[in-house]
């Protein structure tokens, strides 16, 4: 392995270690009403959900891929006492408390946990008013708050562990996510990264970081091959976070050449880059069909000083763009469901076009999504189908739930 345990130079290369998170009672406090704010479209049944993600997580295991899991990295870390204190403060002061009475109350509340993954678990799932003990303040803020079922909102996009930072060649993406309702999840891997054993001694370059200004997320984050990454201009991602992240990749010597920035539209259909394209071979893609193009595509070439880059902005089918970069063998495009039409709609709607390789030509896949899955098999690719009634209803297929922290090189 490389000097810091982190290399992701390809979405295809044979995978070596993941990071997941398997669902906790965060899910158990998703309620109708709250669905909008905390960004899911129906809410999962937690046993079930739990049961898909062990097979998902199997499956690496089968395969000699090392799994990872966020919640005991996080306890791990937080085992330094000095560690734990400020990170309670600083989720505290995330956790969009308005009344310093409370924030005082809620710190207390977790600096009483004895054991470490209890303390992180509860943090995860949120507190609701009716199990919070203390004595609540009887400001105006809590009064006309008192309807509001939760001190401290639960975090159920967690186990897409793919958005709050993005691996890159040897070195990590550290997102500002786009919604409040999501920006806290990347405090863990703050703390993951700066503190825990298996990191803290490593010298992991930073292409972004969590408190600069513009928003990016790692379901925007592609890296083709070791001289080409793919980020999404997208619902979630701004144009000037790409930018940052081109200086300071091209400044540090990784043998990246280009960056595509691709314009996608603004829909939540559309949410990520990889909830319509992900690569599943060498030169096999799986894709939603309206995603062909024409595109708007502008090309971050390196420019001969640290850091320096040209823009080119190009206008081509997404097929002739990945053609042109790869440069290997024409690319193959397997449209999710087959083509525009019943099937198509219904299966990206359940991340069709959302695979994870674990190998080239060896891809994780959910059970549902049959039309799809049938055409890959007929196009040559190995399929690991996981179960997918619950954990589909977060509205992510096996890449939004994987963050690979290793993979061989091609």
């Amino acid at each position: 392995m490389n000097h810091n345990g982190l290399q992701v130079y390809s979405e295809i290369g044979k995978l070596k270690k993941v990071l997941l998170h398997r669902p906790g009672e965060e899910i158990e406090n998703l309620t109708p009403d709250l669905m909008e704010r905390l960004l899911f479209d129906d809410i999962p049944y937690l046993k079930v959900a739990r049961e898909e993600h062990d097979a998902f997580a199997d499956v690496f295991k089968r395969n000699g891929v090392e799994v990872l899991y966020l919640e005991k990295l996080m306890a791990e870390t937080i085992k330094d006492e000095s560690v734990k204190q400020i990170f309670i403060e600083e989720f505290v002061k995330e956790a969009g408390i308005l009344n310093k009475t409370r924030m005082d109350q809620v710190t207390a509340y977790y600096q009483s946990f004895c054991d470490d993954q209890m303390l992180v678990d509860k943090m995860m799932a949120g507190i609701r008013r009716e199990e919070f003990k203390v004595g609540l303040s009887y400001s105006l803020a809590d009064m006309i708050e008192s309807d509001y079922p939760f001190v401290v909102d639960p975090m159920p996009n967690l186990y897409f562990t793919r958005d709050p930072f993005a691996t890159i060649g040897t070195g990590i993406s550290l997102n500002k996510m786009r919604t409040v309702t999501r920006r806290r999840e990347t405090i863990f891997a703050k703390y993951i990264f700066k503190y825990h054993a298996m990191f803290k001694d490593a010298s992991i370059p930073y292409w972004y970081d969590r408190d600069q200004p513009y928003s990016i997320e790692g379901g925007d984050e592609l890296v083709l091959s070791d001289k080409v990454i793919a980020i999404g201009v997208s619902q979630r991602t701004d144009a000037a976070a790409i930018d940052t992240i081109a200086k300071r990749v091209f400044a540090d010597g990784q043998p990246f050449e280009t960056i595509l920035a691709f314009d996608i539209p603004k829909e939540r259909a559309f949410m990520h880059l990889d909830t319509v394209f992900t690569m599943v071979d060498h030169n096999k893609f799986t894709i939603h069909p309206e995603i062909e193009g024409p595109l708007t595509v502008y090309s971050i070439q390196r420019g001969d000083s640290k850091g320096e880059y040209v823009i080119e902005k190009e206008t081509k089918k997404l097929e002739d763009i990945l053609t042109k970069y790869l440069e290997g063998d024409q690319v193959k495009l397997i449209r999710c469901g087959g083509k525009r039409g019943i099937d198509a709609g219904r299966e990206q709607w359940n991340d069709g076009s959302n695979t994870l390789a674990i190998a080239p030509g060896e891809v994780i896949v959910y059970s549902r999504n049959h039309v799809t899955n049938r055409l890959l098999e007929e196009e040559g690719v190995k399929l690991h189908i996981i179960p997918s009634s619950e954990l589909s209803r977060g509205r992510g297929g096996p890449r939004c739930m994987s963050m690979p922290l290793y993979r061989d090189k091609l």
